[in-house]
């Protein structure tokens, strides 16, 4: 009974969204994530997937890339990422996931879990910098999205401490976000002093795609933060460990 993460999978079993334009990784991508999930984990495991889950823009579009998920043995969270234009209210999330009995399945969105050792939190988060946002068009106020994301995390961290109340345990309080909270001159700070007033000292992102060269793990002000896109992780789930930097 393990925690593992893996974000992107950038799933189109029913659309027509060619990813190798991507990257030779790419190439085959669905079958590597299918063969080398069910090669990592088994049914008493948990995997988080922090965003950038299915091409598809509707829910009822979405219907056959969940049912991919949710035949993949374990547990699985998933978080927003930007190009999860599917992703609509909880309430509908839930009601769709239920009338589809995709059983296996849940949402992160202004909530938080608790999985083995740790309590599960996270947002999708978001760059101030316009040069790195692809999926929005002109006169939008990223520092006033950025602002609303930081919310959602307190909204996710706050859901985290009941839980701790409610168990009597002092389990750690993971972040999983879709956008990295810091990347080269970028910091979120709204959302690095969130994760310092609630103790998170982890931190697993996505969102970095081609960029194979760069350390899994950095730490900023004593957070650990951990790149765990798809196609970095050759599509192959990662451990999530709590552990000291």
């Amino acid at each position: 009974m393990a925690v593992y993460t893996i974000a992107d999978l950038h799933l189109s079993t029913g659309t027509d969204k060619a990813m190798d334009v991507f990257g030779h990784r790419w190439i085959d991508y669905t079958n590597k994530i299918i063969n080398r999930w069910k090669s990592v984990i088994s049914e008493n495991d948990t995997v988080i997937i922090p965003g950038d889950i299915s091409w598809a823009m509707t829910l009822d579009e979405a219907e056959s890339d969940f049912a991919l998920i949710d035949s993949l043995p374990g547990k699985k969270i998933l978080g927003k990422g930007n190009h999860d234009f599917w992703w609509s209210t909880l309430s509908k999330i839930k009601t769709f996931l239920k009338k589809n009995k995709f059983d296996s399945v849940s949402p992160l969105f202004n909530n938080a879990y608790a999985v083995e050792n740790i309590i599960v939190c996270g947002t999708r988060g978001w760059f101030y910098d316009e040069k790195q946002q692809v999926t929005v068009g002109e006169n939008v106020d990223f520092h006033k999205i950025s602002s609303r994301e930081a919310q959602r995390l307190k909204l996710s961290l706050d859901e985290a401490v009941k839980i701790r109340q409610k168990i009597e345990k002092d389990l750690p309080i993971v972040a999983f976000t879709h956008f990295p909270v810091v990347w080269g001159d970028f910091v979120c700070r709204e959302m690095i002093d969130l994760m310092h007033e609630y103790g998170v000292k982890s931190c697993y992102y996505g969102h970095i795609h081609g960029n194979y060269t760069v350390e899994q793990c950095s730490a900023f002000e004593g957070i650990r933060m951990t790149l765990v896109s798809a196609d970095f992780l050759n599509f192959s789930p990662a451990p999530v460990f709590e552990n000291k930097i």
